[in-house]
């Protein structure tokens, strides 16, 4: 093997620490983030995982052929219906997971669905539409890590929402831009601020 040396400094620059991730939440990663029952805290682990808004940064920055985050909801919430143009999968922390899936855009189209408990994993393949949320008789918030396929950040839509979403997400003054950057309203601190005290700031 012909590698170059590793520094041990450069090795504790690789551990992501669960008590510095929970400060790194983003509350509004995607514009569907601000809607009932949407609500959740994205986190970046390695890469730029998937997101429209560019306030963030992965804590682990080196390259990677991969890309990592994670997400905690609540009961009742998680990411509206979307598609990517790449592999997304997910390992369920903890808590139970509805996931729900189909071919056509309109989420009420969907063509199946499961729930997963802790520890199942699904993969979703590129173009299949998808949601999924924390089963709604749950009694706390749970936690989902995200493994995604390797792909470049702001150079198109990603996510690909459903009409209904996008709609609904600009009655709250959130669009995208055909880059996938969000843009923000003009109260976006204000939404921003009181989803992070509703969420205890990522704790």
């Amino acid at each position: 093997m012909d590698h170059p040396r590793v520094s041990n400094d450069e090795m504790l620059s690789r551990i992501v620490r669960f008590d510095q991730l929970q400060g790194r939440g983003i509350p509004l990663m995607f514009i569907d983030s601000v809607l009932p029952s949407h609500q959740r805290m994205n986190f970046a682990l390695i890469g730029d995982t998937a997101s429209e808004n560019t306030e963030f940064s992965p804590i682990i920055s080196a390259p990677h052929r991969f890309q990592i985050g994670m997400v905690k909801a609540r009961p009742g919430n998680g990411p509206a219906y979307h598609t990517h143009d790449y592999v997304e999968s997910f390992l369920v922390l903890s808590g139970r997971w509805r996931f729900y899936w189909g071919n056509d855009p309109d989420p009420a189209a969907f063509e199946g669905e499961s729930m997963l408990e802790q520890w199942d994993y699904i993969s979703l393949p590129p173009g299949v539409w998808r949601g999924f949320e924390v089963a709604a008789d749950e009694a706390e918030e749970a936690w989902i890590f995200a493994v995604l396929e390797e792909h470049e950040a702001f150079t198109s839509k990603d996510p690909y929402w459903s009409s209904q979403i996008i709609e609904q997400a600009a009655e709250y003054g959130f669009h995208a831009d055909e880059s996938g950057k969000m843009i923000k309203p003009d109260n976006y601190d204000e939404i921003r601020s009181q989803l992070l005290a509703e969420m205890d700031g990522g704790r």
